[in-house]
């Protein structure tokens, strides 16, 4: 139980290190989103390159996914598949049903079936005729036909799903300070899979009506806009959480990553609080610890709806133009009702978001931007590990030596290296001498598993890969 178990978190943690890889374009997006804003530099051609981020975060999870979980260095051939795969997935998913949309989720659900079409279809053997499309190849083929019989289940899968969410919306929308705290814990909850915007479309555009100029409006938005005084106060939650919330969080990430990845992250950090500071996006700040550590977006989601129900029963009122940031607050500030209360609760709530924050992550370990392990398996590497160095400079020989003990390049699952070891999966773990590759000059052998392995070699182990990768092309 235990051994599978391990296997279990190893992928895990292989999957939240994949979720990460959009936290390196967002804060890009978020910047030129800001940017490009006609109250700054009124330059639309940044806002079009943000959309360009924004609107393909969908992209950026699939391709996650393969470099994740892709069983193989040359990464060309998933990657290609997986767009093309995503393409399909949502074109068949709208063409069988419109009104279906996975957010975030079809990425990731495409990304894990192209990624597992892939890791088994590249050994198959066909008839001679097909070799060109064999091999490697074969998943920019099969993964997008897939997609037809994958896109039209969840076509149907999908719709039931949103039907009750629009149901339950109409219900939230007339359950007072009950109904705002169910709303924003469930809009934060349901942004992995897309579905949040079911809730926010009824709230947005469609609960209670106002009567302007002869003419009738509808949701929270518009009436807030046409003067309804009844209306806003499903929308002033989200300040507290772009304002205070989230840059707090920036702060905690920051705070507790280890100190000499510190300044690598710190930039990162201090733009994503900016962007959700000053333009109301938060993918980049909540992608950062959605997948690495789900109770922390769980504890999100409940200070979310803690904040709509404390500003609810404080009366605050508030709209929406630009986004939930600060630029609508100060252009919002004389139509708002009691918008000063946004301050009043927003600082408690970025001091329980910032010292809770802190709290998990030291205490359950949370791999959050700058914690992450230098190594996947095992035990840290210590500082004598990281000054060793082989005794002599013969790679190639012992590259070849260190493959034949592995079992052959056959035996090879995925072999990558850190800063000092190569991280071995094999097929058959038993195939190991570790005798013989001791002789190598490597400095120890540490097994995690019946198939899975570390050589300790040192600072030289980078030319040890280079000269395994080119053995195994060969």
């Amino acid at each position: 139980m235990k051994k599978y178990w391990n296997r279990f978190m190893n992928q895990m943690n292989k999957f939240g290190k994949a979720m990460l890889l959009p936290i390196v374009v967002l804060p890009l997006g978020g910047l030129l989103l800001f940017l490009g804003d006609p109250t700054i530099l009124n330059l639309p051609v940044l806002t079009a390159v943000s959309s360009v981020v924004f609107g393909n975060i969908d992209l950026l999870f699939a391709i996650g996914a393969i470099s994740a979980f892709a069983k193989t260095k040359d990464k060309t051939s998933p990657i290609v598949a997986v767009v093309l795969s995503l393409m399909a997935f949502k074109n068949v998913l709208t063409t069988v049903n419109e009104n279906v949309s996975m957010g975030v989720f079809a990425g990731i659900l495409v990304g894990i079936t192209t990624v597992f079409i892939y890791n088994h279809s590249r050994e198959w053997k066909t008839p001679s005729m097909f070799n060109f499309f064999t091999g490697d190849k074969f998943v920019i083929t099969l993964a997008p036909l897939c997609m037809i019989a994958l896109g039209c289940i969840f076509a149907y899968v999908w719709a039931p799903i949103q039907d009750v969410l629009n149901t339950f919306a109409i219900w939230i929308g007339s359950a007072g300070v009950i109904g705002v705290i169910i709303y924003g814990i469930l809009n934060r909850l349901l942004i992995p899979i897309g579905l949040h915007h079911i809730l926010n479309v009824y709230i947005f555009y469609e609960m209670g009506s106002f009567a302007v100029n002869g003419g009738i409006v509808k949701g929270e938005i518009a009436r807030f806009a046409a003067g309804d005084p009844t209306a806003g106060a499903f929308l002033a939650m989200y300040f507290v959480v772009t304002m205070f919330g989230l840059p707090a969080v920036c702060a905690a990430i920051y705070n507790t990553a280890k100190k000499e990845k510190k300044s690598e992250i710190k930039g990162a950090m201090v733009t994503n609080a900016l962007t959700s500071f000053v333009t109301g996006i938060t993918e980049p700040v909540e992608f950062s610890f959605m997948f690495v550590g789900p109770q922390l977006y769980v504890m999100h989601a409940l200070f979310t709806g803690i904040a709509g129900g404390f500003l609810y029963l404080l009366n605050v009122k508030e709209g929406l133009t630009f986004g939930f940031s600060f630029i609508d607050y100060v252009v919002l500030y004389n139509k708002a009702s009691a918008p000063l209360m946004i301050l009043v609760v927003g600082i408690p709530m970025a001091l329980l978001y910032y010292f809770s924050f802190r709290y998990v992550i030291v205490k359950k370990d949370i791999k959050t931007p700058g914690r992450e392990d230098d190594i996947e398996y095992g035990e840290a590497i210590s500082e004598d590990e990281q000054n060793l160095k082989l005794a002599h400079t013969n790679y190639r020989y012992m590259a070849k030596k260190v493959l034949e003990n592995l079992g052959g390049k056959a035996n090879i699952v995925d072999m990558e290296n850190c800063i000092t070891r190569l991280r071995v999966e094999l097929k058959d773990g038993k195939l190991i001498n570790e005798d013989n590759i001791l002789k190598t000059g490597a400095k120890g052998v540490v097994h995690l598993g019946d198939n899975a392995i570390q050589i300790v070699i040192g600072t030289d182990v980078k030319y040890i890969m280079q000269e395994i990768e080119a053995l195994m092309e060969d």
